[in-house]
């Protein structure tokens, strides 16, 4: 019985992966390679305009490429997006306004890091890891990972006692647009 189940489980599931592979806009979507694998991230214009436009000149200019994921805190999120690897870094681009939503921060949603200011984001981007509803509200949502989600629990963790800030970082081997593949 339990391989019955188990068939007709993973029968039922296949074409809904796919279904959701389909749904996928490639112009709103951003292929993510890192050293273990491709992450695909599902961008979100209908929450956050300005920041997925930037996010998909970044990533077309190559800006990405090469760029270390320089602050990874376990549970929490994984920080990158800065050219300088320092978190104090970003685009010669202008500073983007606040396009907050009410999409909660939960496991596999990315968001725009920025400074104290709402209007700062710029290039640097973060992926959860859990649920943080400290942030709900609070940063701009820009989209979704929806598949090699374990690619992003491999990210090298940073040191907790100095705010996940890592020695020897893993980088974004490529970042590309998904039309542009």
């Amino acid at each position: 019985m339990r391989i019955l189940f188990a068939a007709l489980l993973a029968f039922l599931l296949v074409p809904m992966a796919s279904l959701q592979a389909q749904d996928l806009d490639p112009e709103n979507t951003i292929n993510l390679q890192l050293k273990d694998g491709t992450v695909v991230i599902k961008l979100r214009p209908d929450l956050a305009p300005k920041h997925v436009e930037r996010i998909k000149t970044l990533a077309r200019e190559g800006f990405y490429d090469g760029v270390v994921f320089h602050r990874v805190i376990d549970g929490f999120m994984a920080q990158t997006g800065d050219p300088t690897g320092t978190g104090s870094g970003g685009s010669d681009y202008p500073d983007l306004p606040a396009e907050f939503s009410d999409v909660p921060y939960e496991r596999g949603i990315v968001g725009m890091a920025r400074t104290p200011d709402p209007n700062s984001a710029n290039s640097q981007f973060f992926i959860m890891f859990g649920p943080a509803p400290s942030l709900n509200g609070q940063y701009t949502v820009l989209g979704e990972v929806v598949s090699g989600m374990e690619h992003v629990d491999a990210i090298k963790k940073g040191d907790q006692a100095r705010n996940g800030l890592v020695s020897d970082p893993d980088k974004i081997v490529k970042m590309t647009v998904g039309a542009d593949s």
